[in-house]
């Protein structure tokens, strides 16, 4: 998996990738629904080059971490922030196999949740967010959505199936929302969004 997405952040720019956003408006907005203070700890798990950890470090979050299994994806990323990859937490690891030894306050995750299609998979990834995060804000794919992304075959949610998931994992609900992401191919992919509380 991770020659995978080496491959793919090494020979695609961003405006080829499906997932850019120039505004990761529906994260943002979920983000400060929480009212957070500045300092919270934020990991985005599966960032790659999301633009979200820029707009974070733009509205003066101090605390931020980003996960992904890509090398080239953190490298670019770092490049493309300058002195401001200085101010974030950076790791390269699968999700599955992270152990973090801090409780962060807020985990993001839009782009790594649906590519989970093992129920084992799915349950370990939950186990683990719910080691270390107190709420989570989760973007996947909807039953309206895509069933194949970058290749790969993917899971698809709705807020029933979401609410059920989470939920045996020992996370509350609080919200959930619809987004139509307008790819750079202008393309809509149907996403649905939930945002948790762990309860364990």
């Amino acid at each position: 998996m991770k020659s995978h997405w080496e491959n793919i952040y090494s020979s695609k720019q961003p405006n080829e990738l499906s997932w850019t956003q120039k505004i990761p408006q529906i994260s943002l907005d979920l983000i400060k629904s929480l009212n957070l203070s500045k300092s919270s700890s934020i990991i985005d798990v599966g960032g790659g080059q999301s633009m979200l950890v820029d707009f974070l470090i733009d509205l003066g979050y101090t605390n931020i971490s980003v996960l992904d299994l890509s090398k080239n994806a953190i490298s670019k990323t770092k490049r493309r922030l300058g002195e401001n990859a200085k101010k974030v937490n950076w790791i390269e690891t699968d999700i599955l196999d992270f152990k973090s030894s801090i409780k962060f306050d807020l985990c993001h995750d839009r782009a790594l949740f649906h590519f989970l299609t093992k129920k084992n998979d799915v349950k370990k990834y939950i186990n683990k967010i719910s080691l270390f995060a107190s709420k989570l804000v989760v973007g996947t794919f909807s039953i309206e959505g895509p069933k194949r992304c970058s290749g790969l075959e993917i899971r698809q949610y709705n807020q029933n199936s979401m609410k059920e998931t989470f939920e045996r994992g020992g996370f509350k609900s609080i919200s959930f929302s619809k987004s139509d992401h307008l790819t750079p191919s202008n393309r809509i992919q149907k996403f649905i969004f939930g945002v948790f509380e762990n309860s364990n």
